[in-house]
This record gives structure tokens, C-alpha cells and sequence, in this order.
């Protein structure tokens, strides 16, 4: 029976396997595409199916770089155990390579790429699957590519940061994308944070203010106002923030004092979005016993 691309699409979405897998066990069972998943299960390779809606809020940002070339990719799993295990690791790190050369713009057209052993990013997915009986997802890419200082800077393995500073070096662009990792500014400058944040802002602030203070002259209530919103404004800006490696300064200070200016960040946080499921373990015995 002749192997169609359709058949081996179809056993694919029925078991999870990799592409390759799915050819290969057509070819062993003649077509038979229940016979296949069978033999998919009983070797393993199919039980990305039954992972594949399990929550995966663990994980590892990992990175890779070429120069000003750097890529981040978040790459989960259910545990924090499988995320410290050897083949995810190994797989984590291919799969940022793969990211890095292919230049996938996100992580949906990185599942295409190869990976060093020559599968797909995707069938390299199945494939851990099959090691670690957990579900891992590529979840997110963030990618820099510049003829300015690129730092690329991983905290933990949890958060990992990307730098382009103009100007500068590679230290001071460095020490920005620990600064980013530490304090995990929203916006860069002040020009970025929009307008209706800005006067949301104003108007929490106003509620808060006494009736004494509100029945203060315009000009004077409108300095108090704009006093308030300066320091909110350098909350919520990298530039505004007190510069982590040296407090004295402020991002925008020790920057402009190396005659140089931060073009873009990107940080990346393992599990950031994701809901996490809380099982109380105690309570499902109890209910299980009868005994709730």
C-alpha cells in the first residue's frame, strides 16, 4: 500500500509521533494506520497524544548568539524536574540553535527548523516527549539582529533578556540586560509609555490628593501632579529606573554617560501567562476514599 503524505498526516495528529516515526510505522504495517499506532505505542513515541493538554507552566528560557545575531526561546514542561533533565536541556539548547540559524520569526515557524540530529524541531519535540512523559511546548522566540552591541543575558535559566545598545560596548550593554532581568521594566524611555497610562495615572493620583490639596492654585496643584507622574513614569521606564549596577545613577545617566542609547530590550520569563493548575493532592485521595 502506497505511504500518502495524508496517511502519515493523519497518524501524526492521532499519536503526537514525529513525522519520521509516523512514515516509518506505515511502512512496517503495510498502510494499516491502526496497526501503526499501535506499534507507536508500544514504543513510546506516541505519548505525546496523551501529554499534549497537560498544562507546561515549568521550563527553561534558553539563548543563542552569532555576534549581533541572539535569539531567546522559552521551551516548557509540567515539572520543574523534567525541566532540569538532561535530554530536555540537550533538546532546549538544539532548539535555540535552530532558532538562531533558521531565523524563524516566531515560534510557530520554528517548528519547521532542523536540529542538529536532522528532525524537525517538531519531531525533536515528540521525541523528548516520548524520554520524559511529560508535555513540553516551544512557546515563545524573541530575536535581535543588529550591527549595534547585542547582549543576550540568561538568569537562572527563568529569564532571559536581549539587549541592542547603540554605542557603548558589550559590557555596558551586558549590565543593561541584567538591569532588564532584575527589574523588568514595561517600557524604555518615557516617549514609549502611551498616553492613556499616562492619564490614568493622573486621574488614580487626583482621587488620592485631600481636599485641601485639590483647592490649591491651578499652576501649583498641576507641578504637584506633574511631580507624581515624573516618578511613576521612572517606575515603569528602564531609562528612569536607578541603574541596578551602580544606584547612584539612574539607566539614563550611566548610558548617556558612555555616550550611548538603548535601542530595544526583550525579556522573557518562564511561565509568564500561563494559568497554572494547583492540584491538591490530599483532597483527591479523600474524595477518591469516599471520605469527602
Amino acid at each position: 500500500m502506497e505511504i500518502t503524505a495524508s496517511l502519515v498526516k493523519e497518524l501524526r495528529e492521532r499519536t503526537g509521533a514525529g513525522m519520521m516515526e509516523c512514515k516509518k510505522a506505515l511502512s512496517e504495517n503495510g498502510g494499516d494506520i491502526d496497526a501503526a499506532a499501535e506499534a507507536l505505542r508500544k514504543s513510546g513515541l506516541a505519548k505525546a497524544d496523551k501529554k499534549a493538554g497537560r498544562v507546561a507552566a515549568e521550563g527553561r528560557i534558553v539563548a543563542a548568539q552569532d555576534g549581533g545575531k541572539a535569539v531567546l526561546v522559552e521551551v516548557n514542561s509540567e515539572t520543574d524536574f523534567v525541566a532540569k533533565d538532561d535530554n530536555f536541556l540537550a533538546f532546549a539548547d538544539a532548539v535555540a540553535q535552530a532558532a538562531l540559524a533558521s531565523g524563524a520569526a516566531d515560534a510557530d515557524a520554528l517548528k519547521s527548523a532542523k536540529v542538529g540530529s536532522g528532525d524537525t524541531v517538531e519531531e525533536a519535540r515528540a521525541a523528548v516527549i516520548a524520554k520524559v512523559g511529560e508535555n513540553v511546548q516551544v512557546r515563545r522566540l524573541a530575536r535581535i539582529e543588529s550591527a549595534n552591541h547585542v547582549a543576550a543575558y540568561i538568569h537562572g535559566g527563568r529569564i532571559g533578556v536581549l539587549v541592542e545598545l547603540k554605542g557603548g560596548d558589550a559590557e555596558l550593554a551586558r549590565g543593561i540586560a541584567m538591569h532588564v532581568a532584575a527589574m523588568n521594566p514595561p517600557y524604555n524611555k518615557a516617549a514609549d509609555v502611551p498616553a492613556e497610562f499616562v492619564e490614568k495615572e493622573k486621574e488614580i493620583e487626583m482621587a488620592k490628593m485631600s481636599d485641601k490639596d485639590k483647592s490649591k492654585p491651578a499652576e501649583i496643584l498641576e507641578k504637584i501632579m506633574a511631580g507624581k507622574v515624573a516618578k511613576i513614569v521612572n517606575e515603569v521606564t528602564l531609562y528612569g529606573q536607578a541603574y541596578v549596577l551602580n544606584t547612584d545613577q539612574t539607566v539614563e545617566q550611566a548610558v548617556k554617560a558612555a555616550g550611548a542609547d538603548v535601542v530595544q530590550f526583550q525579556r522573557l520569563a518562564v511561565g509568564e501567562g500561563i494559568e497554572k493548575v494547583v492540584e491538591d493532592y490530599a483532597a483527591e485521595v479523600m474524595k477518591q476514599a469516599g471520605l469527602a
